[in-house]
């Protein structure tokens, strides 16, 4: 994925836009602008000679994100869009930058996206499985706009030229931290600290969703590749970020007898629940070995930089978007942390 770096093209848009005003995106002209599409075609590719200083573009990025920096999912998104943007010499703080946060899966998230559409943004990102059905709206009225749903699943079926889907095979990640866990067992059962009946292991889940079900069990499988005996019991959350109620699990977990806790859920709670009952934990999005050191394995996490470079690779070259992308830990999109 990485490989058109060496020979990075500059991105300029045949556009006819507004001029870009400032990042509220309230302009004069918006209201009239209202149902009129903006072009976001016509990416003309040209020769890059390696040197970024006064590389500038003309296309202007949308962001809509469920949570902020503090919360690990929403970060990992973040740092990979603004990895993929320094590459190309776009300034992620600049003017043709325009981000949304903590918006969440409500008819606001489809406000955010019209605004940002007439502002002049030229490509849309949303990062989170409910703001789909809000990003495929805005999509159907602005047919020149690309908009892009991550972790979503509608892309192939909406009809749309303009919508597409992006998520990573994170389970082979959470199958090798699986492994890591049930290496963790054996450790405990060959020094006599636990029995093979008491290889009992714990997860915080967020919605019982395909996507949270083929992650934990692929983790689940991965843990019994090395201790067969080991059992593991899930808990459910309702939300994608909710710190007291994941900690809430993670205890119940606990409490239970739990030797060790792995999640899909964004907060650290679960992490530092583990340490305060002295479990193991395997975490997600972030390297929890700072917040809980005595209980972090390691983690699995998406680098989503893969994914933000393949799109402004095909915007430079001309190229369609996949309408339903994704890539594993073989090219660098899903990763264990040390």
């Amino acid at each position: 994925m990485k490989k058109f770096l060496a020979t990075i093209l500059a991105l300029v848009m045949v556009l006819s836009l507004v001029a870009c005003g400032d990042n509220s995106g309230t302009t004069e002209s918006k209201e009239a602008a209202e149902n009129t599409p903006v072009a976001a075609k016509g990416v003309e590719a040209v020769a890059f000679d390696g040197d970024k200083t006064g590389l500038n573009t003309n296309i202007k990025i949308g962001v809509v994100l469920i949570g902020d920096e503090t919360e690990g999912y929403t970060a990992a998104h973040m740092n990979g869009l603004k990895e993929a943007m320094t590459t190309l010499g776009i300034d992620p703080a600049g003017p043709n930058v325009m981000w949304a946060y903590m918006i969440p899966e409500q008819e606001v998230c489809y406000d955010k996206c019209k605004e940002f559409a007439n502002a002049g943004c030229s490509i849309i990102f949303t990062n989170s499985y409910g703001h789909q059905s809000y990003a495929q709206q805005a999509a159907s009225e602005f047919p020149n706009v690309q908009f892009v749903s991550m972790t979503g699943d509608t892309a192939k079926t909406a009809g749309l030229d303009n919508f597409a889907n992006a998520f990573t095979d994170i389970y082979q990640a959470r199958y090798v931290s699986g492994v890591v866990a049930g290496m963790k067992i054996k450790e405990l059962i060959d020094s006599g600290k636990i029995t093979a009946d008491q290889a009992k292991i714990g997860y915080v889940g967020a919605f019982p969703f395909a996507e949270v079900i083929s992650g934990f069990t692929a983790f689940y499988l991965g843990a019994r590749s090395i201790v067969p005996e080991v059992t593991m019991t899930v808990k459910y959350v309702s939300s994608w970020s909710d710190a007291t109620a994941e900690g809430n699990a993670a205890q119940a977990l606990c409490d239970e007898g739990c030797v060790l806790i792995s999640q899909h859920s964004d907060n650290t709670t679960p992490a530092t629940v583990a340490q305060q009952n002295g479990v193991f934990h395997v975490g997600y999005n972030n390297d929890m070995t700072g917040i809980a050191p005595e209980a972090s394995l390691l983690s699995s996490r998406i680098d989503w930089s893969v994914y933000f470079e393949y799109v402004f690779d095909c915007l430079v070259n001309g190229e369609t978007i996949a309408k339903d992308w994704t890539a594993g830990m073989k090219d660098g999109a899903v990763v264990v942390t040390e």
